[in-house]
Order: structure tokens, then C-alpha cells, then sequence
């Protein structure tokens, strides 16, 4: 048998008539990506912030079971999220700040390059100021200007993460300051980043995060990426799978046959699964990322797919 074993970034690999399908790792860690989160810190986020005792059951109480540890809404998920993007991450630190912060909601409180190993140790308890407005664009400002630090430091991609739970004071700044980012990424002062805004409740303007999210920039395709969660407690969840969606391999890519003719230009980011056909006799392909090339070969045709070979779609 020639069954051709994926090497990486691919995990699984499919040929049939002519067709490639090929699997792009779950996690195939982009190179030198730098990773932060933002949380909201306006005053509406309080009772999320707020510690409270979780109440004992009456057999607990009879037993005299220990008084279970006080805990936010707010803290599992920045937990969660930083253990799990840590995988994601260049060096396994992640930048993690409150934003929205103080009087008039423009302050940032960084709480400093948190590992994601031993999560468990860090507390999230609020900023210490919560802001009266929502305004991002310091937020962002504030996550440019740490990434072009990093970028010394071998940072080649960035992502911020940014949770809110209202209505942004401020969005007309934030799409002139995503004009500007474009525009440093393009004459290449800036490495290729993304923002992924989760909006928590119901308090968000999703027109306005739609059309933030929807501007896409020549050279650089989409900044943004949003979603909305109904509750806190399902932010981590559905940051994992934007991640999973927007950083899976770097912008872009080009796939090639063996003789160097391309068969298919990805713009923008690569999907997880890449499909594209061969011409008969192809013996390998090769995936250029970011200068990079990764050259697969080719299982023998229709290997692995004896049984339902009159099943064509």
C-alpha cells in the first residue's frame, strides 16, 4: 500500500478522483503568534465581578461541610481561556488587562504576562476602577503598541482578545483606529493581527459590532471577528472556537502540484480543511504560508475508498 502519512501542518489526508482533501492540525500553532485578552471593565460588569459565596445545600449544612470558596462569574472563564490559548501562544504568556477602566471608561488596568500552566493561582476579581463608559479604542491602542514591543522579541502574528458586555461609546474611533492598523500591517510596520470581540448579554449593539466586524481592508482582508454569547459563562467556549477559526495557519496561503503550477490561492486566512484538485499523475503538493513551504505527498488515488466507490457526489 502507498499510503502517504500526512506530515505536518497536516493531520489527515484524503485523494479521490482527482480531488485532495486535506486536514490542517486541530491546533497547528502559528508561528510566533502573541496572544492578550481585554476584559470589560465598566460598571455594568459589577455583579459579574462580584465574589459570592456559593450557599450550602441543607445536607451540607447538617454534615458541616466546609463553607465553599467564594468565586465570580467572570474568573473560571479567564481561567479557562488563558490555559487554553496559552497553547496558541509563541512563549505561553498571555497579556491580560481590564479595559474600560476608570471615570470616564478610557483607563486600562494591565494585570500583567500571565502564564497559562497553573491558572488556577490567578484572581479576577475586577478592575480596581470600573469605568463609566465603554470606550475600546485605548484598549487597542494599548494591545498595538505591546505587540510592536513583542515583534523584538520574535512576535510574527498577533491576536487580542476583547469581551464586553454593552454598547461601545466609541465605535467611529475604533473603525478609524482598525483603518490605521490596516494600514501599518500593509507597508509591513505591523505584524498581520486580528481582534475577536465577544459580546456578553443583552446589553450589546450587535449592528454596531456587525459593522465593525464586517469591514474588510484591501491587502489584509478581515481585522475583526465577533460573536455573541447569551451569558458569561459560555465566553470561553466560544473564544476557543473563533481562535480556532481565525488563527488556524497564517493569512493566506498558495498550493502548488509538483511541476510548480499553482492550483488554488487562499486570500485571507486558510479554512481548517483545504480542497482543491490535482492533475492526473500528481505525485505531491506543497503549501506556501508566510514564506514558508510544506510539501505533502500524494497517497496512491481512491486508496481509501474501496468500499463506496459508486458513491460520487
Amino acid at each position: 500500500m502507498g499510503h502517504e502519512k500526512p506530515v505536518e501542518p497536516f493531520s489527515d489526508l484524503h485523494l479521490e478522483d482527482g480531488r485532495v482533501r486535506a486536514v490542517l492540525l486541530h491546533d497547528p500553532t502559528v508561528e510566533g503568534l502573541d496572544m492578550a485578552i481585554y476584559m470589560d471593565a465598566s460598571g455594568s460588569m459589577k455583579d459579574e465581578y462580584e465574589y459570592t459565596r456559593p450557599s450550602r445545600t441543607f445536607l451540607e449544612w447538617i454534615r458541616g461541610a466546609p463553607l465553599k470558596e467564594a468565586a465570580n462569574q467572570v474568573e473560571p472563564q479567564v481561567q479557562w481561556m488563558l490555559e487554553y490559548l496559552a497553547t496558541k501562544d509563541r512563549n505561553g504568556l498571555l497579556r491580560v488587562a481590564y479595559w474600560a477602566c476608570g471615570a470616564y471608561g478610557k483607563a486600562i488596568e494591565v494585570v500583567g504576562e500571565l502564564k497559562g500552566t497553573d491558572v488556577k493561582q490567578y484572581k479576577f476579581p475586577g478592575a480596581q476602577y470600573l469605568g463609566g463608559y465603554t470606550y475600546l479604542e485605548p484598549a487597542l491602542r494599548d494591545y498595538v503598541q505591546y505587540l510592536k514591543e513583542q515583534v523584538k522579541h520574535g512576535a510574527k502574528r498577533g491576536c487580542a482578545i476583547i469581551v464586553t458586555d454593552g454598547k461601545l461609546h466609541d465605535a467611529e474611533e475604533v473603525e478609524r483606529f482598525s483603518e490605521s492598523v490596516a494600514k501599518e500591517i500593509r507597508a509591513g510596520r505591523l505584524p498581520r493581527l486580528n481582534f475577536v470581540l465577544v459580546g456578553v448579554g443583552d446589553g450589546i449593539d450587535e449592528e454596531q459590532l456587525e459593522k465593525i466586524a464586517h469591514q474588510e481592508y484591501p491587502g489584509v482582508g478581515h481585522l475583526w471577528c465577533h460573536r455573541i454569547a447569551k451569558e458569561i459563562t459560555q465566553v470561553a467556549e466560544l473564544v476557543a472556537v473563533l481562535v480556532d477559526e481565525t488563527m488556524t495557519v497564517a493569512a493566506g496561503g498558495t498550493i502548488y502540484d509538483d511541476k510548480g503550477k499553482v492550483l488554488k490561492t487562499y486570500e485571507g486566512r486558510l479554512p481548517a480543511v483545504l480542497e482543491f484538485d490535482v492533475p492526473e499523475g500528481t505525485k505531491s503538493f506543497t503549501l506556501e504560508v508566510s514564506g514558508q513551504r510544506f510539501t505533502q505527498p500524494l497517497p496512491d488515488e481512491d486508496e481509501h475508498h474501496d468500499e463506496g466507490e459508486e458513491d460520487h457526489h
